[in-house]
Order: C-alpha cells, then sequence, then structure tokens
C-alpha cells in the first residue's frame, strides 16, 4: 500500500472509531463519572499499554533538543498519527522530561464538530491505554466564567458521526510517560479568530497568576499550556516548508498578531493556528520572553512521498530571568533600497498609464524575497498624496512594494487617482517593518524608534514610527493619536482590552522628484 493510501486508512479509521460503550454521549448515574474514552487508539497510536509506552519511549530518547535555559511555560505538538508526527512531537516531551507540572491545559482544534465558542470539557476524566487523567474541574469551572466565549461542554470532546477528535487525545500519553501525574484541562476552540484567542489567553494567564500569586495549593511552574496543532496540509514538500518556515519565523519573533491573521485568511496554514496563538498570549502575560523552534519537518520526511505532505514542528515558550524578548534584525543595503525605490516608481507609472498592475522581473535577491510588512508613502511637492501598507508579512518584500505603492498612488480614499501629468513630481517613501510585537508596558515604546499598532475588537489604526518625530508628538501624544487613528477615545490605549503592538521600521526615500 502507498504511503498516500495507508495515510488516508488511517484517517477513516479515525473518522468512524468509536469509544467504548457506543458513540453517543449518555448521561451518568449520579455515581459514575463521565470520562472521555479512548478514540483513536489503536488507530493514531497502539492500543496496548505496553507497545504503547516503549514506542513513546523510544521515539524520546532519539530526540536531541537543545538544553533549555529558563522556565518552560507552555509548548506546541504536533497530532498527527504517531508514525508521522512521532518523531518531531518526541521533541517537545524529551524537552518537558524532567520538568515538573501538577495540571496540564491542552488546547486543540475541532476538526469534526462545528461552533462558535471556546469549549471547556465539561466531564471528568480523558482516558488512554494508560490510564484516566482527572479533569481538574474547579480550574475548568473558573476558566469558563473569566469570559463570555468559553463554556464548559462537551462539544468538541465527545465522538459525534462524523469521528472522534483526536487533537487532544493523541498528546496525553506523551504527557502520561514524561510528567506521571498531573490534572488536565481539556480545552477544544470551535472560533479560530484573534478575539477568541485573545481571550482565552488573557483568562489563562490571569487565572494561572492568580493561583501562583495566592492559592495554597498552587506553586509557580506548576501549569502547563500545550497547543496542539500541525502545520500546512497537503502541499507539496517544498511548498510546505516555504509556508511552515514563515509561521515558524513568526513565532520565533513572537509575532502572533501576525500569525493570526495570515492562519484566518489561510495565507499560512496551523489546523490548531489558534491553540497556538492562545498559548502565545498566556505565556507571555505570565513572563515568557524567548520562543523556541525545537525542530520542524513534514510526512514526506517519513513516507518519502513530497507530493502531499503535513507540517509538524516542536516549540517552546520559556521564561528567561533577565533575558528581553528576541529581536530579529534586519537591514537592506544602499542598492536594494534603490531598487526597492525603483520599483515602487515604475509600479505607479505602470498603473497610470497602463490600467494594469506592474509585472517585475523575478527578484533573485535574498532580502528582497523575505516576507515583509510595508508601507508605500507617496508626496507630492512635500505634500503627502498617498500612503498605503500591509503589516502582515504575506508576499515577498518586492511584491509587496509593487502592491502598495500602486495602491497609495490609485486606491488611497483619502485622494484622486495619481494622474499621467502628476508622476513627474511624486517622491516616494518605502517603510519595511519588523514582526510586530505586543508592548506589555507603554514605557518600553521609545519616539523615534517604534510605530505603533493599536487594536481593540474591530477597531484598528496604525501610525509609522517616522510619524511622531515629524509631529513633534511625546509618547502620550503618540498613543493618543494612535487611538484616534484606530477609531476610538485617545485614551483607548488605558483599556485592558486594546492590544498595543509596536513595531520598527527601515524607513528610505528619493528625497526628490523624478528628473523626467
Amino acid at each position: 500500500m502507498s504511503p498516500a493510501l495507508r495515510w488516508g486508512t488511517i484517517m477513516m479509521a479515525a473518522l468512524f472509531m468509536r469509544p467504548a460503550g457506543g458513540g453517543a454521549r449518555d448521561k451518568p448515574h449520579a455515581a459514575e463519572q463521565m470520562v472521555r474514552k479512548p478514540g483513536v487508539a489503536g488507530s493514531f497510536y497502539p492500543a496496548d499499554p505496553a507497545s504503547l509506552a516503549n514506542l513513546i519511549d523510544d521515539m524520546i530518547a532519539k530526540a536531541a533538543p537543545p538544553p533549555v535555559t529558563g522556565e518552560i511555560l507552555a509548548a506546541v505538538a504536533p497530532h498527527a498519527g504517531y508514525e508521522y508526527s512521532g518523531p518531531v512531537a518526541a521533541y517537545t516531551y524529551a524537552a518537558l522530561k524532567g520538568h515538573t507540572y501538577s495540571r496540564v491545559v491542552v488546547i486543540a482544534p475541532s476538526h469534526f464538530e462545528a461552533f462558535d465558542f471556546t469549549s471547556v470539557y465539561d466531564g471528568d476524566a480523558y482516558e488512554t491505554p494508560l490510564g484516566a487523567i482527572p479533569v481538574d474541574k474547579d480550574f475548568a469551572a473558573r476558566l469558563a466564567r473569566m469570559d463570555a466565549s468559553i463554556r464548559l461542554s462537551g462539544r468538541g470532546h465527545m465522538p459525534t458521526a462524523q469521528g472522534a477528535e483526536h487533537a487532544i487525545e493523541v498528546q496525553l500519553p506523551w504527557l502520561q510517560r514524561v510528567l506521571g501525574h498531573f490534572t488536565l484541562v481539556p480545552i477544544v476552540m470551535g472560533d479560530q479568530s484573534y478575539e477568541s484567542s485573545r481571550a482565552l489567553g488573557v483568562a489563562l494567564a490571569s487565572l494561572i497568576h492568580r493561583e501562583d500569586a495566592g492559592s495554597h495549593h498552587a506553586e509557580a511552574g506548576a501549569t502547563l499550556i500545550l497547543a496542539s496543532s500541525d502545520l500546512s496540509h497537503y502541499h507539496t514538500y517544498n511548498d510546505a516548508e516555504t509556508m511552515d518556515r514563515k509561521t515558524l519565523h513568526a513565532l520565533a519573533s513572537w509575532d502572533y498578531f501576525t500569525m493570526s491573521r495570515n492562519f484566518e485568511s489561510r495565507v499560512w496554514e496551523a489546523c490548531g493556528g489558534a491553540p497556538i496563538v492562545a498559548a502565545m498570549v498566556a505565556s507571555e502575560r505570565l513572563g515568557a520572553n524567548q520562543a523556541q523552534v525545537l525542530r520542524y519537518a513534514n510526512s514526506g520526511d517519513v513516507t518519502g512521498d513530497r507530493s502531499r505532505v503535513v507540517g509538524y514542528s516542536a516549540d517552546l515558550f520559556v521564561k528567561v530571568p533577565g533575558e528581553a524578548k528576541v529581536e530579529h534584525a534586519f537591514a537592506l543595503s544602499d542598492a536594494e533600497k534603490d531598487v526597492l525605490l525603483a520599483l515602487a516608481r515604475k509600479s505607479v507609472e505602470h498603473a497610470v498609464r497602463e490600467r494594469a498592475l506592474y509585472e517585475p522581473v523575478l527578484v533573485a535577491d535574498q532580502a528582497l524575497n523575505q516576507d515583509r510588512g510595508v508601507f508605500v508613502t507617496v508626496k507630492e511637492a512635500g505634500n503627502l498624496r498617498g500612503c498605503i501598507g500591509y503589516t502582515a508579512a504575506t508576499k515577498p518584500l518586492y511584491l509587496t512594494v509593487r502592491d502598495t505603492a500602486t495602491l497609495a498612488a490609485m486606491r488611497d480614499p483619502r485622494f484622486a487617482p495619481v494622474t499621467a501629468q502628476e508622476l513627474p513630481q511624486l517622491q516616494y517613501e518605502v517603510s519595511v517593518l519588523s514582526p510586530l510585537r505586543h508592548v506589555m508596558n507603554v514605557h518600553e515604546i521609545q519616539v523615534g524608534r517604534d510605530g505603533l499598532l493599536m487594536k481593540n475588537g474591530a477597531n484598528e489604526g496604525l501610525l509609522l514610527p517616522q510619524v511622531p518625530v515629524e509631529q513633534h508628538w511625546s509618547r502620550t501624544q503618540f498613543l493618543e493619536e494612535t487611538c484616534m487613528k484606530a477609531g476610538m477615545p485617545r485614551d483607548c490605549w488605558k483599556s485592558e482590552e486594546t492590544d498595543i503592538f509596536a513595531f520598527t521600521a527601515v524607513v528610505f526615500s528619493d528625497h526628490k522628484a523624478a528628473a523626467q
């Protein structure tokens, strides 16, 4: 049987598996516990306890993650069949070996059942061939009270006619072998939006922090947050690697806002994208400051079939005392800047004269092929003539400059489209953005270095780093003006519901109109 057919057989087996006792969720008698039985044992992983334990131990022994300095607050592990994703998942669990956690929060997507909230399991235990894991019902109940989008429910947990959800279940035997005894908080996210991820992450951080600060039974580091997710699905080997490396670069840069946007728009793929973002939001608020990608591979590395693969990664979010979040430096040479400025001008001229999008010659330069957020500002005689940009990195830099320059000249709603007569007088300024980083303390913001993006619900606004310098604003004025740009009250930056993201930019311009 070919690897592709074998994978399909495994998936079909999982689709129709039923836990012992039938697929329907029976109402328990008063003395009975409600236990979620194994749904994919025998398909995604061995059903025999000894075989399962031996397989996990062997894969962990073969994994060689780098040493971890600091406290692991959250992690990511893939959830495909052990044959495929196990060698990568083993890196996550090998890194956790020797650490002690009394509670594990596992956050997973819903593969079979659609619902629009975050479902915290309302039962008593999850069972695997290695035994039952008790649910921390007190923590689960308190978590469900933290936000209207979070509910106690069996949705996403109990099997349906479509299949038994595997994304939580496949993580549990690993945890049992590595951690021994712990309580479980199983969470399935039915809504993959940034707002749902943020709500869950904030709620988890608040509840865990409250326990660490005051509960008599909690201890620092007692709770591990684990996001269950695969990456891209069913692309060719090279295309999957290209897409997944972009996701992992954003993860390592701690740019979960761009990750969430690109997951929602399907520019990048991760079936557990929302759980990853929620884990990042929570761990950041609990003090994590380092994101580490331990391992990446895809199913093609196992099967040899590179035509349709699934990507997997093992990642950690770590609190390292005295360390700041890693900043990934980005620079452009003068020659590269000249290429982009010439491309911006050529793109606008082509759009105005030909009424079509300019198709540049393929650029081989590595820096110009990095995915970057970009704003292009067009001026005429020193006056603003248009400015449009993309904060999310979705395309190679040179193509994003092409697109944003064209939009700034032709589609800025504040101005009429540029005319052919204006072309010789136009000046171009390009701002290449760094990844977005969430601001935990506004005193971290530096006028002249940082640009700001403000978001609260549907309201969102951005100001580039050069704007407060040009306007001679203080930090407070900068915050207030960004709030106004987002269509919110001037003091919105003080609200706990407002996210402030900072970024730096490589800014350059031609400083003069074209000679002809």
